[in-house]
Parts: structure tokens; sequence; C-alpha cells
């Protein structure tokens, strides 16, 4: 295998591909669901994996981390929303907001992981969301509407009436920077 160095915007895809790679070299070592982790649940280098117990986690973790070792990657910033799977994993190889605490005890961070927030205690998904003070202007909406970050759709419902909004802005021809009229004023604040 070639050299890489990661940074460049070429990253993502070679370390991809060596993932990939590794799991392809070494299938016939490891259970198929070990390879289809590595394929179907790492997003550039975070692996995001829900499996049906507590045992079937723990074993995904050391089997993930024997097989991804052969390719030389060292699998580090676990965490789980099951304290019995947590103290399995050796403390150097937990998340950093997690190593160093009794994870049988003590109070679980949040965790962000593609834009959403992972509340791990009670294992519950939420968005904080800024709204950045913008003039009411169709631009301005706009740009409020396209920074909110959403990859699995579940504020679409929230963010509806504002896109409604924009698309009948469009359909007046209101022009980007002129100040709305009140009645669509009081739309965006709703």
């Amino acid at each position: 295998m070639k050299v890489h160095l990661f940074g460049g915007v070429w990253s993502p895809s070679c370390c991809s591909f060596a993932l990939r790679r590794t799991a392809a070299d070494n299938k016939s070592n490891f259970h198929e669901d070990v390879k289809n982790a590595v394929e179907r649940n790492f997003y550039v280098d975070d692996c995001l994996k829900s499996v049906e117990d507590e045992q079937k986690a723990i074993w995904m973790v050391a089997q993930l981390s024997q097989l991804l070792m052969l390719g030389g990657f060292k699998l580090t910033k676990w965490t789980s929303n099951s304290r019995r799977v947590l103290s399995s994993i050796p403390d150097e190889y937990r998340s950093s907001e997690i190593r160093g605490r009794n994870v049988l005890l003590d109070e679980l961070p949040a965790k962000r992981a593609l834009g959403i927030r992972w509340l791990v205690s009670s294992d519950v998904l939420s968005y904080e969301i800024t709204v950045q003070s913008k003039p009411f202007t169709r631009r301005g909406i706009l740009s409020v509407v396209s920074a909110v970050y959403d990859p699995l759709g579940l504020v679409g419902p929230f963010v509806l009436p504002a896109k409604i909004l924009i698309r009948e802005l469009c359909r007046k021809k209101v022009h980007w920077d002129e100040t709305l009229a009140e009645i669509d004023r009081n739309t965006w604040k709703i």
C-alpha cells in the first residue's frame, strides 16, 4: 500500500478506501456482520452502529478493533449508551469526554455525530439550532434556513413553513435584499 498523508480534500476518500480494503482483505477471518459494519457504518473515520444487545455490542467492538488493527487502524473515541459496553472498553480507547470517568456511576455526556446531538444516558437524539440574526429579506431567510444541517430529515417539519415562505416570496418576485412586507415578516416570526 502507498503512504498517504491525511489533510487534503481527498483524505475522506482515501480513508474510506483503506478501511474497505482492510475489510475485504481480511473477510475470511471475520464474521460477515463485522465486514458489513466497516462497509456500511463508517462515515469517514467515525463508526455509527446499533446492535440488538449489549453482548453483541461488546463482541462488535472487539471484532472491529481486531479487524481494523490489521490495516494499521487503532479505533478510539468509543462511546455507547450502555454502561456495560463502555466498561468493557479500555479507558484509553474511550471518547475523551468519557475517559477517566466511572462509567458505571458518572453521568454520561452528550456527543455530536453528523450534526446531531446524542444524549447518551437517555439515548435521545436532539438538535441545537441557533438562529442567527439576519435581515427580514428573502436572502436573510434563505441564509437561516440553509444553515440548518439535518442529514436525517428529522427537523424537516419545523423548517417546512420557512421553505414555503421562501417559495411564496419567489412567486411574488420579491428581490433578494428587499425588506419583507409586514405579513411576510409575521409569518417568518412564527
